[in-house]
């Protein structure tokens, strides 16, 4: 069945190409601190855009903070920070209520967690009790203390980094939390040319701090909205989830992707499209993105992870089994 390209938005040729403009110069803003890193800033704001949580993985020193801090930098809204450490509480992320003994109420003080962009720096060195405490919040946006719920602001947006699980200190998240992250990427260590140029430059925590915020609260919402009603034609839906429903059965997998790897999946390709200056998806833009949305969800079996299997290999590997919707007319 072919995918059709029709357009039902009004004037969504011009909002996406307003779209694809104001993408361009959050990445270039960014790009001053992270540098010769296009494609995983590219990504980090894919992440933004469709609402969902990003985790940055690698070792330490190859920018991943500064990854975190130049997104929240760019865009005029307000942003805490979170450092994760084996003593730090669950309260101490969320809030807390304390007694006012003069209005004989309890006051609710409300934690980090209620900005705009959360940057939870080394979360896998937080104990498995603090790090469910995002559980909900991830998931619903508010917070429930005391059984009363406690809204975030929107946009909201975790960027959390962690070390390799293998480092001293450090706790494997959990499944059900890594599969609220939308997607999982990992910086890697520059290349010659953009290391030079770092030593070369300023200092990073200087050029940080200069950094001009590049777009408003209200932009980052309108970007928002307009990329949760890009058209997908129904044969795109089909293979979204023909995609993720192959994971589920494949030898080499002992825990498939889930129904929110799907939505993920459709939400970060059509702010994808949007970027593009599309206002509709290909399947060029959900085969780009499977990778990252989907590999950290899947748990790859003992006997498959001695062979040195991964689940990038299972996602690349389904992605050329299962069969690509072609375009009208090709």
């Amino acid at each position: 069945m072919p995918v059709t390209e029709n357009r039902p938005l009004p004037d969504a040729d011009a909002i996406a190409a307003r779209f694809a403009q104001l993408f361009g110069v959050l990445a270039q803003n960014i790009e001053q601190v992270v540098r010769g890193k296009r494609e995983k800033v590219e990504l980090a704001l894919v992440c933004l855009l469709a609402e969902g949580h990003l985790l940055v993985e690698d070792v330490p020193g190859v920018g991943k903070t500064t990854l975190a801090r130049a997104i929240a930098a760019s865009v005029d809204a307000k942003w805490t920070r979170v450092q994760f450490t084996p003593d730090l509480l669950p309260s101490d992320i969320t809030g807390v209520s304390i007694f006012n003994q003069a209005q004989q109420t309890f006051d609710f003080h409300a934690g980090p967690i209620f900005a705009n962009l959360v940057v939870a720096d080394e979360i896998n060195r937080g104990s498995p009790k603090t790090q469910s405490a995002l559980l909900e919040v991830m998931e619903e946006r508010r917070v429930t203390v005391e059984g009363v719920p406690h809204p975030v602001p929107r946009p909201f947006l975790v960027i959390a980094t962690q070390n390799p699980v293998d480092m001293d200190g450090t706790y494997p998240l959990p499944e059900a939390q890594l599969d609220r992250f939308l997607m999982r990427i990992s910086m890697g260590y520059p290349d010659h040319r953009a290391e030079v140029a770092v030593l070369a430059g300023a200092p990073t925590g200087a050029a940080l701090d200069r950094m001009p915020p590049v777009a408003s609260r209200d932009d980052v919402a309108r970007m928002i909205e307009f990329a949760g009603r890009l058209h997908v034609a129904p044969p795109l839906y089909d293979y979204v989830v023909r995609v993720v429903a192959a994971t589920r059965d494949h030898r080499d997998l002992r825990l498939g992707a889930s129904p929110r790897a799907s939505l993920a999946l459709l939400r970060a390709g059509r702010v994808r499209a949007a970027a593009a200056g599309r206002a509709y998806l290909v399947p060029e833009d959900v085969k780009a993105l499977a990778v990252p949305v989907i590999a950290h969800r899947l748990i790859v079996t003992p006997e498959a992870e001695l062979r040195g299997r991964t689940g990038a290999d299972v996602v690349a590997e389904v992605l050329a089994a299962v069969p690509t919707p072609q375009a009208a007319g090709v």
